[in-house]
C-alpha cells in the first residue's frame, strides 16, 4: 500500500500461518486516511503467488487486486473483503521507459477487457525528470494496447521482465497516424552495460502477415487506428531467479518521428476493431482448493519486532460488557502464551505473570461489587516484577478507589470508569513503567472485543537478574567502525 513500485508475480508465499483471531488474511488497499487514494502504480499492481494455498486456500494461484483487469480471466475468484481476486495463469511484467515527453500517464488495456484500462502515473513524479518508468504485471499469451494522456513518446524502451523462453504478449501502442518508426531489439547486460544481439524489425505488409509471423522480427502499423503492433517474445532462457535472461535483459527499442502534438489515445478505435471475448488459458484445476489446515505452517517463534533478540509472549484479554452478553457473546477470558483462562459470572478476573520467566504466577476472581477486596489485592497482593492482566464480565468496578489502585500498576492517572461499557488492563507491578502498559475502556453500551499484545519478558528494566544477553554482531561491527574512525 502506498507503493510506487510493484511486486513481482514471481514472489511466492508458502507455509503461512495466521492467528486464529485474524479474520482478514489479505488487504489490497481501499481509499482512506491511512492509504490515501490507493492509486500509485505499485498499489494497482500488488500481487503474490500463493504457492501452497496457505493464504487463499488455492494452490499456485496469483492473488491480486480486485480492479486489476490485466491479470484476470473468466474463472478468477473474487474476494471482496480483501479487495482482491484469486486467478490461475502465467504472469510476467514489462518495464517501460519513455522519453520526450516524460510526464505522461500511460493507460494499458487488455483487449478482452477494453472497458477497464489501468492508468499508471509513472515512478518519476519529479517534473524535472528526463524519462518516465512504468512496470505493469501482465498475463502472458494475451493482447494489450497502450495509450497516453498527451503526445506519444518519441522514444520507448520495453524490457521483458520475468519472461521465460518463448513467453510472449502482443502489444499495440497508440501514435498519430502519420508517424514513422524505427524498431529494434537488443540484449542489455546490466552489470557491464554492454548491448548485444541488435536486430532491426521490418514492417509487415498487413495485419495477417504480422499475425502469421510471430517468430519473426516484424511490426505492423495500422494507420486506420494509429496502433503499432509488436510481439514481445523472449528468445533466451532466464537465469535462475533473475528477472532477465542469462545473456542479459531482452529489450525492444522504438524510435518514432512524430509530426503531430495530438493526444495519443486510441481506445475508441480499439473498442470497435479489436475487442475480444475473455478466454481461459490456464483453467483452475479440479480439487485445487486446500481443505486440510497446514500443520507444518508458521514459525516456532513469533518475530514481529525490530529487536528480535527479545523474547515475547502473546497475551489476549477479552472482557464482556452487558450489551455483548445480551447479544449472545458469552466468552470472557485472559490468554497467556496459548493458555486460556475463562471468566464466568458477573466478576472481575486478575491474572499475574512472572515478567522474568513468562510463566503464569496466579489468578484471582472477585465479585465486581467487592471493591475493597479488589483494591487490596491490586495494591498489596501482587508481587514485584509481575505482569498484571485484568478482565471484567458484565459490570465494571466504577468506584474511584479502583482507578487509584490501577495507577500503582502503571496507568498514567486515575481514570473515570463510571458509565463505561467495559475495561481491560495490561499493567505492571514494579519500579518501572513499560511502554506496553495500557488501560482500555469502551463507551457505555459498547464492548472492547479481544485486546491483544505481545509483551517482552526477561528484561533488565523489570529487575530480572537472569537475563540472557545475546551478542549482536551488527552492534559489534558498528562499534569497531566507530573506534576505527
Amino acid at each position: 500500500m502506498k507503493n510506487a513500485w510493484q511486486l513481482t508475480p514471481k514472489n511466492k508465499v508458502s507455509l503461512v500461518k495466521l492467528d486464529i483471531n485474524v479474520s482478514l488474511k489479505v488487504f489490497f488497499c481501499k481509499p482512506g486516511p491511512w492509504f490515501e487514494d490507493c492509486k500509485q502504480d505499485g498499489d494497482k499492481n500488488a500481487v503474490f503467488n500463493d504457492f501452497d494455498g496457505s493464504v487463499s486456500g488455492y494452490k499456485d494461484m496469483l492473488v491480486g487486486r480486485l480492479d486489476n483487469f490485466l491479470i484476470r480471466n473468466p474463472d478468477c475468484i473474487n474476494v471482496t473483503d480483501w479487495n482482491g481476486i484469486i486467478c490461475k495463469g502465467k504472469y510476467a511484467q514489462i518495464y517501460v521507459q519513455t522519453w520526450n515527453p516524460a510526464n505522461n500517464t500511460m493507460s494499458i488495456v487488455r483487449d478482452e477487457y477494453p472497458d477497464f484500462p489501468m492508468l499508471l502515473r509513472g515512478i518519476n513524479q519529479n517534473h524535472r525528470a528526463t524519462f518516465q518508468q512504468y512496470q505493469p504485471v501482465v498475463m502472458l499469451q494475451k493482447d494489450y494496447t497502450v495509450h497516453w494522456n498527451g503526445k506519444a513518446p518519441e522514444n520507448i524502451v520495453i524490457y521483458l521482465i520475468n519472461f521465460d523462453k518463448n513467453d510472449w504478449i502482443r502489444i499495440a501502442l497508440c501514435y498519430p497516424r502519420d508517424t514513422i518508426f524505427q524498431v529494434k531489439s537488443d540484449v542489455y547486460q546490466r552489470l557491464t552495460k554492454v548491448v548485444s544481439m541488435v536486430e532491426e524489425y521490418t514492417a509487415a505488409s498487413s495485419i495477417k502477415d504480422f499475425l502469421d509471423s510471430q517468430a519473426e522480427r516484424k511490426y505492423f502499423f495500422d494507420n486506420s487506428t494509429g496502433l503499432l503492433f509488436i510481439y514481445l517474445q523472449a528468445r533466451n532462457e532466464r537465469d535462475g531467479q533473475s528477472y532477465c535472461s542469462s545473456f542479459g535483459c531482452e529489450r525492444l527499442n522504438i524510435t518514432a518521428t512524430i509530426r503531430s502534438e495530438q493526444v495519443s489515445n486510441c481506445m475508441a478505435e480499439v473498442d470497435q476493431k479489436y475487442r475480444k471475448t475473455p478466454t481461459i488459458i490456464s483453467p483452475v484445476p479440479l480439487n485445487n482448493s486446500v481443505s486440510v489446515p497446514c500443520r507444518a505452517c508458521g514459525t516456532s517463534q513469533v518475530i514481529f519486532s525490530s529487536d528480535p533478540e527479545r523474547t515475547y509472549i502473546p497475551v489476549q484479554v477479552k472482557s464482556l460488557s452487558k450489551v455483548e452478553i445480551d447479544q449472545g457473546d458469552l466468552e470472557a477470558f485472559i490468554s497467556v502464551n496459548g493458555t486460556k483462562m475463562k471468566l464466568y459470572g458477573r466478576n472481575t478476573f486478575v491474572v499475574t505473570v512472572d515478567a522474568c520467566t513468562g510463566k503464569i504466577a496466579g489468578n484471582r476472581t472477585f465479585l465486581t461489587k467487592d471493591t475493597a477486596l479488589i483494591v487490596e489485592y491490586l495494591t498489596t497482593g501482587i508481587p514485584q516484577k509481575s505482569i498484571v492482566l485484568l478482565a471484567v464480565r458484565s459490570d465494571i468496578p466504577g468506584e474511584q478507589t479502583i482507578s487509584e489502585a490501577l495507577v500503582s500498576l502503571g496507568t498514567a492517572k486515575a481514570a473515570k470508569l463510571k458509565d463505561k461499557g467495559s475495561l481491560a488492563l495490561y499493567g505492571f507491578k514494579g519500579h518501572f513503567k513499560p511502554s506496553w502498559v495500557e488501560l482500555f475502556t469502551s463507551p457505555a453500551g459498547q464492548g472492547l472485543g479481544i485486546v491483544e499484545k505481545y509483551i517482552p519478558i526477561q528484561l533488565e528494566e523489570y529487575g530480572c537478574t537472569k537475563v540472557v544477553k545475546i551478542q549482536r554482531k551488527d552492534l559489534e561491527i558498528l562499534k569497531k567502525l566507530q573506534r576505527a574512525q
